[in-house]
Formats: C-alpha cells, sequence, structure tokens
C-alpha cells in the first residue's frame, strides 16, 4: 500500500475526508485535484486490469451460473443496479436484490449450489450487505465480491474477488473505477454467455414493438 493508499484509507469517514481535503481551498484549485486524481486512478485501473485475470475469472464464474444474484445497499446499491441491468441485457436469470420486490430472505431461503452473487461491498461497509453475502455462501451458493481492501470484511469468505481503488480528491470515494470494472465485467461476461446474441436481438425487436425510446 502506498503511502497515498494509507492517508487514503486512515479517512475512513466522508466527514473526515471533508475536513482534510475540502476546506479552504478554492474551487478552481479543488476542481483541478479532483480531475487529475481521477485521471490518475482510472488509467492505474485500467493497467491493473490487463495485468490481473480477476474480472475474466469473475465473468467465467457469472457466465457458468444458472442464477444470479446482485447486491449492494446504500451507494453501492447503484453499482449492483448497473450490473445487474447490463448483465439482464445478454443473460437470462439475473436478478437484482432490492430489498422491495426481491427481498433477501427469499434468496437466502431458496439457494442452490449452481447459484451464485455479486457482491458490491466498498467502505464504509455495509452491515446488511456483509450479512447477506456471508449468508449465500454458507447456503452453498458462489460468491463474486467487489470491494477495496484485501481485509475488507468479504474478501476472506469469497470465491472471487474484484479489487478496486476508491482513492479521490473529494470527500467522497470515487466512483469512477468501479463503474469502469464491472463495464469490463458485464462486457466480457455477455461477450461469453451462450445465446446473448439473440437475447440481444429479441430485446431490440421487443424494444421497437413496445415503443420504448425516441426513435
Amino acid at each position: 500500500m502506498t503511502g497515498d493508499e494509507q492517508r487514503n484509507r486512515e479517512l475512513s469517514s466522508p466527514q473526515d475526508r471533508y475536513d482534510a481535503r475540502l476546506q479552504r481551498r478554492s474551487s478552481t484549485m479543488l476542481q483541478r485535484r479532483v480531475i487529475e486524481q481521477e485521471r490518475a486512478s482510472i488509467e492505474e485501473a485500467l493497467d491493473k486490469i490487463l495485468a490481473d485475470d480477476a474480472i475474466a475469472q469473475a465473468a467465467a464464474r457469472i457466465v457458468a451460473a444458472r442464477r444470479r444474484f446482485v447486491v449492494g445497499s446504500a451507494k453501492s446499491f447503484s453499482y449492483a443496479s448497473l450490473l445487474a441491468f447490463d448483465l439482464s441485457a445478454g443473460l437470462s436469470q439475473v436478478t437484482l436484490v432490492d430489498g422491495t420486490v426481491v427481498r433477501a430472505v427469499d434468496v437466502l431461503s431458496d439457494v442452490r449450489s449452481s447459484d451464485l452473487m455479486v457482491a458490491f461491498s466498498l467502505r464504509r461497509y455495509r452491515r446488511d450487505t456483509v450479512e447477506i453475502a456471508k449468508a449465500f455462501k454458507a447456503a452453498g451458493g458462489e460468491l463474486v465480491v467487489v470491494t477495496d481492501f484485501e481485509d475488507a470484511p468479504l474478501a476472506a469468505v469469497a470465491d472471487q474477488c474484484i479489487y478496486v481503488a476508491t482513492g479521490s480528491a473529494s470527500y467522497v470515494d470515487s466512483p469512477t473505477v468501479i463503474v469502469s470494472v464491472l463495464h469490463v465485467l458485464a462486457t466480457l461476461t455477455t461477450a461469453s454467455a451462450k445465446g446473448a446474441r439473440r437475447r440481444l436481438g429479441e430485446r431490440d425487436r421487443l424494444n421497437t414493438e413496445l415503443g420504448l425510446y425516441v426513435t
């Protein structure tokens, strides 16, 4: 872990990061710092993707599963929603655990060995996501975790971890690398999924027939 990464790790709450990074700085200076940090982070992340096969391995696990569940809480719910939306375009049996339409208790009461869950667990780690993912794994399902540090709560129990760097010059951790990673993950998964081309074509036909988009 580099010095910058260690300092980022120590600033564990949004208030800590606000006090350290945003006070007494002009908008121009802050904008430059945020953009420079985001640019450096995304370049580092993309280089890591090319050098590491974690995303490709996760994609293969998702394709091999019979049913796929995606979970995340608070801000991570946005990432879970995006991944579930992109995966469902090319794969069947992709379910977002949203706590309302699909409740965790319903999923956990019927876990099969061929099921897989993708869990987004990033600091500050939400207890509900951690407990749901652990229970899913204990019930015999396969677990892929998108997280930020090797000692994160779900890192030790996951079948496959994808680590993302979320350092930022802002008071919130950066979403940039996370979105880039899940974009690559969805692309690799869909590209190797049997029937994805047919499914995408049928969705296009239905979108046109139902008039869902402005032409």
